[in-house]
Order: structure tokens, then sequence, then C-alpha cells
């Protein structure tokens, strides 16, 4: 079974327009553990805009599943992952005023880059996933940078899955392959929906994790939180 990792980033975002703690970022972490999820995502930014840094820190006792921090490895996000010691670590390329996450890392370009920063990680117990778009060369780059995992970003498969194109999973599928073959591990995440998700488990091998969080908030106002969360874990079987 694919697990799922849920990411609570809407959940802060909801929480900092009244200025108080409600809802309880927390407790809703506490929650979807408690209804299945089989771990905890968050993308602090620089500008703390939904999770803040602090909030990385308090959810360390709290995610009892696996705890997944994503972001650009600035220095101070790369010195408080070091501090919490998560499960794992998504290094995602967003710029400062990035919306939300928009593009993969070039694993080519920045192969000398990610390869000192993913050691740095891993000499500590953290195990990495590089944020890639689903290209042979970019996971093929991504091999030789030491990372554990990729991160296949998949905004373009949710867009043309939506419009009627299945096709658009072949590219996923083939670079879900050619990870498993060059030993990486293949999470995936960005868009994924109740709409798509069986689709893409199904056509995508060795797929291990997916990380979702804006599209299950959604969903959740309407079904609720922990019935939603369920609807996942079956397609996800």
């Amino acid at each position: 079974m694919t697990k799922l990792s849920v990411n609570i980033n809407k959940i802060a975002t909801l929480r900092n327009a009244r200025g108080g703690n409600m809802p309880n970022v927390l407790q809703v972490a506490k929650d979807v553990q408690a209804f299945g999820a089989q771990g905890v995502t968050i993308h602090p930014r620089p500008d703390e805009r939904h999770i803040r840094y602090q909030d990385a820190y308090d959810l360390k006792p709290i995610v009892i599943t696996e705890y997944n921090i994503e972001g650009n490895p600035i220095e101070k996000f790369m010195d408080m992952v070091l501090q919490i010691k998560p499960t794992q670590v998504t290094l995602v390329p967003d710029s400062v005023d990035a919306i939300t996450s928009n593009a993969g890392w070039d694993t080519v370009k920045h192969k000398d880059y990610l390869a000192e920063i993913i050691s740095e990680f891993k000499n500590n117990g953290i195990r990495t996933s590089i944020f890639v778009d689903p290209t042979l060369d970019m996971i093929k780059g991504a091999a030789k940078t030491g990372t554990d995992r990729i991160e296949l970003y998949t905004e373009a498969f949710a867009e043309a899955f939506e419009n009627g194109n299945k096709t658009a999973v072949k590219p996923y599928a083939d670079c879900a392959a050619l990870a498993h073959k060059l030993g990486l591990g293949v999470n995936a995440g960005h868009d994924l929906s109740l709409g798509n998700i069986k689709f893409f488990k199904e056509q995508v091998p060795h797929l291990q994790e997916v990380s979702i969080g804006h599209a299950l908030i959604c969903e959740a106002l309407y079904q609720g939180l922990e019935s939603v969360i369920q609807e996942y874990l079956e397609k996800l079987k």
C-alpha cells in the first residue's frame, strides 16, 4: 500500500487568518494520524504565511508516524531540520515569493549543490527526497546526488487528467520505473485528489508515499476530515 502523508499547511493558513490558535495545528496533526494517515507533511516558508518555524518544532513530539518537512534548503531551513531530525526532508526549489511549489530541481545543473546538502542530512539520520519534474534526465541526475528518494511533481498530470487526458500519466510511470531501477524510492505530490489518486496509483509503479494537502482539506470541508482520509487510504490500497 502507498502511504498517505497529510500536508497540514492549509490548517495553519486558516489559523493565521484570525491570529489565534483555531484550528489548532497540533491537534489536527494528532487527528489525521488517529484517522489513519501514515505521515504528516509541512512546508514552512521564509515568510511563515502558513506553517511557522515554531510549528515545526512543536510538531516533533506530536508526529508519531512519519514526519516529512519540505522546503528550499536555505540556511534557516537547514538549521531547523538538523535540530528536529524528522523522518524525511523533501528538498523543493521554491522561490521566496512563490505561492506554491511550481517546479522541480534541475538535478543535473545543481548536482554538486544537492549532493552536499543531502550528505549533511543523511549523516544526521534523515531520509532525503528531491522534488523533481517527470523527466528521465532529472531522475538520472537525482540518482547521482545520493538522495534516498524522489518526489514526482504531479501538477501537470492532475491538470491533464481533469481535462480527460489519461496518457499524461506515462512520463510519471516511466520515471518511477527508472527511479526504482536506480535504487531510488518514489514519492509523489501536488494537486493529487480523490478524483485522480486511484488512477495515478494504479499506473505508477513502486509508489511509496503521496503527500496531499490542498485537495484533501478542500474535500474535507464537505465530507469531513476522517471520512476523506479513509477514502484516500482505500484508493491507495
